[in-house]
């Protein structure tokens, strides 16, 4: 049985997981809105739009999550 990593500041982590969600949700809300409304596309939104909104999502999620922890691990 292999231990699991001990988070060092619980609060951070619980930070950390927030902005994930937050930026997640962003991410897949603004993709699936330019589907929706972008002028010249067809206003349909088809499984293809979700699997690409999902992964901008993603995206965002890893971005921003990568940023703040570059920004917290730097000595200021």
């Amino acid at each position: 049985m292999t231990n699991q990593p001990v988070p060092e500041d619980p609060t951070w982590e619980a930070k950390r997981r927030r902005a994930g969600i937050a930026a997640f949700l962003v991410g897949a809300a603004a993709s699936i809105a330019f589907f929706a409304f972008f002028p010249g596309l067809p206003h349909v939104i088809d499984w293809g739009a979700i699997i690409v909104s999902l992964s901008i999502g993603g995206l965002a999620r890893w971005a921003w999550q990568s940023r703040i922890t570059k920004n917290h691990a730097t000595p200021r």
